[in-house]
């Protein structure tokens, strides 16, 4: 490996070049011996089974927040919508439900598998008054803000 003068940001921070870090991953991982000093075999890493994030929009209206996110091809029996006074999660899954040999494809994007994103919400919201809403793939849910100035005037009874 060339020795490379590091940048004023690396050198300040520690940090190493992505590329360097890339590098010395593949070194370690083609080096790793087992318990009895035997190379391993080390041609592929085992992906961890983690949930892809969705991608949303927030905003607000006068009474409501509005979260949006694009779900195609998800059932809506495969959605988990869970709401707390300020924070928001999503989850679901999109099971593929097609059988293709995989040397069949020209290219493979399309993402399939458990997603989930949680959103803390910038303003308390009620988490019983919610409207969930799908329409082509596009999910709206809408939740009435939390009115604090709300007043209720209540009469004492005497007992």
């Amino acid at each position: 490996m060339e020795n490379k003068k590091r940048s004023f940001f690396e050198r300040l921070t520690g940090s190493i070049n992505a590329e360097e870090e890339l590098t010395s991953k593949k070194n370690y991982l083609e080096n790793i011996k087992d318990n009895n000093g035997n190379k391993k075999n080390n041609d592929w890493i085992e992906e961890e089974n983690e949930e892809a994030e969705l991608s949303i929009d927030v905003y607000q209206t006068p009474t409501d927040i509005v979260v949006q996110t694009m779900v195609a091809g998800v059932k809506p029996e495969d959605l988990e919508l869970s709401i707390a006074r300020d924070i928001v999660t999503i989850r679901g899954k999109r099971e593929e439900n097609r059988n293709i040999d995989e040397d069949n494809y020209f290219t493979k994007e399309l993402y399939w598998g458990k997603f989930s994103r949680t959103i803390s919400l910038p303003i308390e919201v009620e988490p019983e008054d919610v409207e969930a809403t799908e329409k082509h793939g596009l999910i709206t849910i809408k939740i009435k803000k939390v009115d604090k100035e709300k007043k209720n005037t209540v009469k004492v009874k005497s007992i």
